[in-house]
Formats: structure tokens, sequence, C-alpha cells
């Protein structure tokens, strides 16, 4: 009996130990698991909904850095500059094809299936999940096969990206903006983007494949948690269709909800041809003239990442700026790159590479949350889901478009930034006359805070 008690007293201390080593050792991650939930489902936004498809988008986020970074080593850097220029050039000749025939057909399907949105992202999930282990067993050959797969797993994440814009309106919480919405949406992509990308970086050095089997882990989940979203995501309850082309006056449509919705968009387009201008241009031009004293791989990261956090800090300015004036933030926006594209091209240097890029990603991003804060303001209730979703269509198709030119212009970087500050030109002098016309006019529809 003493025996027993004296080991008791022995097995004490050493269970308590174990238990604050499992503690400390569980700690980080769960605390921050609960931080956040906390930053997700704040003001509202866990009751509403809203938090859950924050989260889904960080997933999504991850997932599709990881392809992306399996895909760059194989169709990029991995081949000579004159073979990686061809391979991607057929990458997004693939590529600009669906877009042209998906303009018109991604939104029209999602007026039709508005009950099965929450199963759409799902979809989304899976079949990008089902495609990085198809690409899995290509990626180390780079062989043709590579690329249905990877223009699979693009309209997958474009498909998503519609259909997560049209879903917003529906989990609003009662004390957050569509702007604010949208900018906490798309800081969680961006953040998540950011800690999976060293993730991605770290598994292609175990394998070029590695990258691709973890984006299938990510995506798996991302499936699971589309369908834990609230039902009202399946809602169609008071919506009605938007349309791009109006036949007749009957229906309502972007045509049809006033000047500044369409020049928002025009200008919108210009920023987004913008963006795809310049990560395909300055990935080769990069690659071939790196930054003084860099590497090729340096250089891009450098531009990117200047990008990177341009586009996050407008994304979070677009929160603090949500009571202004939408068209006036978008014209001083094309305005500002306009001006950075001018400049890098009359003093061309590896400087104001970075700070366009770190210009574009900034006014990229507040405009895009301008637009959407004049999509909530000026597009009836009944069509505005469907307004989103077309609007979307139209961005994307416009960053397919400057990735085109980036890729067949020839390596000189004056020659590329002023084609850059052409892009703007034209979105300039096609929307900022009629943005500050509406801005002056006002709108009939209440602004919203």
């Amino acid at each position: 009996m003493a025996t027993a008690r004296s080991t008791d007293k022995k097995a004490g201390p050493l269970r308590t130990a174990g238990r604050t080593v499992g503690r400390a050792l569980h700690l980080p991650f769960t605390g921050t698991a609960r931080s956040i939930r906390r930053a997700t489902h704040a003001h509202g936004a866990g009751e509403s909904g809203l938090g859950k498809l924050i989260e889904l988008h960080a997933v999504n986020g991850a997932g599709d850095v990881m392809i992306t970074v399996a895909l760059a080593s194989t169709v990029f850097f991995s081949v000579p500059t004159d073979q990686a220029r061809g391979r991607v050039a057929l990458y997004l000749a693939i590529t600009m094809a669906p877009f042209t025939l998906l303009a018109p057909v991604i939104g029209p399907l999602l007026d039709r299936m508005p009950h099965g949105r929450r199963a759409a992202m799902a979809g989304a999930m899976l079949a990008r999940a089902l495609l990085a282990l198809t690409m899995s067993g290509a990626v180390a050959t780079g062989g043709l096969e590579l690329y249905p797969a990877a223009l699979g797993v693009l309209v997958a994440s474009k498909a998503y990206g519609v259909v997560r814009s049209a879903v917003v309106p529906r989990l609003l919480p009662p004390r957050i903006s569509l702007v604010k919405a949208n900018s906490r949406v798309t800081l969680a992509g961006l953040l998540a983007t950011a800690a999976a990308a060293p993730i991605g970086a770290g598994l292609q050095h175990v394998g070029p494949q590695w990258p691709l089997y973890g984006a299938f882990c990510v995506f798996v989940a991302g499936t699971f948690l589309a369908f834990t979203l609230d039902h009202k995501v399946d809602s169609a309850k008071g919506e009605g269709k938007a349309h791009l082309v109006v036949h007749g006056a009957r229906k309502p449509g972007l045509r049809t909800v006033g000047a500044s919705v369409q020049n928002g968009l025009i200008a919108n387009a210009a920023l987004r041809s913008l963006s795809g201008f310049l990560i395909f241009f300055l990935a080769f031009l990069l690659r071939e003239h790196p930054l003084a004293g860099q590497s090729a791989a340096v250089s891009l990261g450098v531009v990117g990442v200047s990008a990177g956090v341009g586009n996050a800090l407008g994304t979070a300015a677009g929160s603090l700026l949500r009571s202004r004036g939408p068209e006036v933030i978008i014209v001083m926006a094309l305005t500002a790159a306009l001006g950075a594209a001018v400049c890098a091209a009359a003093f061309f240097s590896g400087v104001l590479m970075a700070v366009l890029g770190a210009t574009a990603g900034f006014t990229q991003a507040l405009a895009k949350l301008s637009l959407d804060a004049m999509l909530q303001r000026d597009v009836p209730e009944e069509v505005r889901t469907s307004a989103f979703a077309r609007s979307e269509t139209v961005l994307q198709m416009a960053w397919v478009f400057g990735g085109a030119i980036g890729i067949v212009l020839p390596l000189n970087g004056v020659v590329g930034m002023s084609v850059a500050a052409g892009l703007l030109a034209v979105g300039a002098a096609t929307s900022v006359r009629g943005l500050l016309s509406s801005a002056r006019r006002g709108t009939p529809h209440p602004r919203v805070a």
C-alpha cells in the first residue's frame, strides 16, 4: 500500500509537468486559431456568416499560390527565356479563349443556379484539388499535358472568384458596408497567400510535385469548408438578373443604372490590364535584366513583394475611405497609376519598376473596392448579386488581355513602361470625365456609409 502511494506521489508531478509541456506546445496553434477566428468573426461577421467566407477565401489563396509556385518553376525558371516565353504564351493563349466564352456564360449560369452557390464554390475547390493531383505527375517533365490541367485550375479559380463576389452581399452584417466586407475578404486572401508562399517554396525544394500535393490538401479542406457557409448563400430571395447588354429597357442591367458604374468598370479594367501586363512583362524582363547586383529570382521577388504590399495597403485604405465618393477615389487611383507609369517610362530604373508595381497593387485594390461601393449604391437590390458576377468576369478578361500584351513585347524596359502608360491613358480618356461628372451631379441612390 505504501509503495502504491509513493508511486502516485512521484507520478503526480510527472503528470503535471506533462500537461504543462503539452499546453505549451499546443498553445501556439490553439491561440493562433482563436485569434484568427476573432478577427474573421468581428463586427457581426460571425453571426452573418461572413466570417466563414473570409476563412474560405484565405484557404483559396493558400491553395492557389502553391499551384503557382509549382507551375512557375516548371513553366518559367526551368527552361531558357525563348522557350519560357513560348510556354507562357501557350498558357495564356489557352486561357484567353475560354474566358472569351466564359464572359457571357458564367454570369447567366450563376443566375440559373442561385440555390447552388455553396456547391459551386465547393466544386471549384474540389476540381482544383483533383487537377493539382493530376498535374503532380507532369510537373517534373513540363509536358504538354500540363497545360489542359493548368487551364482547368485557372477556370475553376476564376469561377470561384465570381461566385464569391456574388455571395458577399448575402452575408453582409448590419454594421459593415460592402466596401469593408470585401476589403476584409481580400485582405484575408492576401495574408494567406503571403503565409503559404514560403511553405510552397519549401515544398518545392523537396520535389517539384510537392507544392501540388500541398495544394491538393488545402483545396480538399476548402471543399468541406464551403459547405459550412450559411444557408443564406443559397438564397435567391429578391434577386433578379443583371445584363451587360440590354435588349429593350425592361430589364435593369449594368448599362441602365447610371454612368458611374460603366465608367468605374472601364477604369478598373484599365488597372486590371496593367496588373496582367506587369506580371508577364516584368517576369521576362527581370529574368534577362535583373536588378543591379541581384539574381533574377530576387529581382522578381522585390517587385512581387512591392506589388503585394501595395495591394494590401490599398485594401486597408479602402476600409478607411468607404464613406467618400467612390468616383473620386477611382479617378485618383487611375491618375496615380498613370503618373507612376509615365515616370517609369521617362526615367526607367529598377527602383521605379518596384514603385510602379507597388502603385499598381495599391490602386487596383482601392479602385476595385470603390467599384464595389458603386455597385452596392447604384445597382438595384434585386439584380445586385448578378451584377457583381458580371463585372468580375469583365475584369478577369482585362487581366488576360494585359498579360497577352506583356508576353509579345520586346524586352525593353522603356518600351514596356510606355505601353503600360498607354493602357492607363486609354482607360483614363474613356472614364475620368464621366466619373467626375457623375461625382458632381451626385446620385439619386443613397450613399452607403
